[in-house]
């Protein structure tokens, strides 16, 4: 890349940083950006919700560092997951078959550790605040 395009992107990153415009603008909804992982079962004005499949390895819920809006999360199967927040901190969570939770909007990453595939389906509550996950 030249110098000047450099430049010219440096310029117009600050420029959007400067009006509040953040990466979060340019995220894709995740049943777009990974169709193969994330299928739509149901939408409508107050909820969507979400059938995620990962394999053993790859992601759980979205690839790499990634967004949900609030949630009930019900885990089909079980999974041992390695969830990192946006500091960077890590932890592993081991999740029985049939958990159900709520779970408050966050931005994370996670990767599947154990040995087996895992299904869960994301009920996103869709509230004045509403955005879809990405992934």
């Amino acid at each position: 890349m030249k110098t000047g395009n450099r430049r010219t992107r440096r310029e117009v990153l600050a420029m959007l940083a400067a009006l509040g415009i953040t990466r979060d603008v340019f995220a894709q909804d995740a049943v777009t950006s990974d169709p193969r992982s994330f299928r739509v079962v149901v939408e409508n004005e107050r909820v969507r919700v979400l059938e995620y499949r990962s394999r053993p390895g790859l992601n759980v819920c979205g690839q790499g560092m990634h967004y949900h809006p609030e949630r009930v999360t019900v885990s089909l199967t079980g999974a041992k997951v390695k969830v990192t927040n946006v500091e960077g901190r890590s932890r592993v969570v081991e999740v029985p078959p049939g958990h159900i939770t709520f779970q408050p909007a966050v931005t994370h990453a996670t990767e599947n550790i154990g040995g087996s595939g895992t299904r869960t389906y994301m009920i996103e509550l869709k509230d004045k605040n509403w955005k879809p996950a990405t992934g």
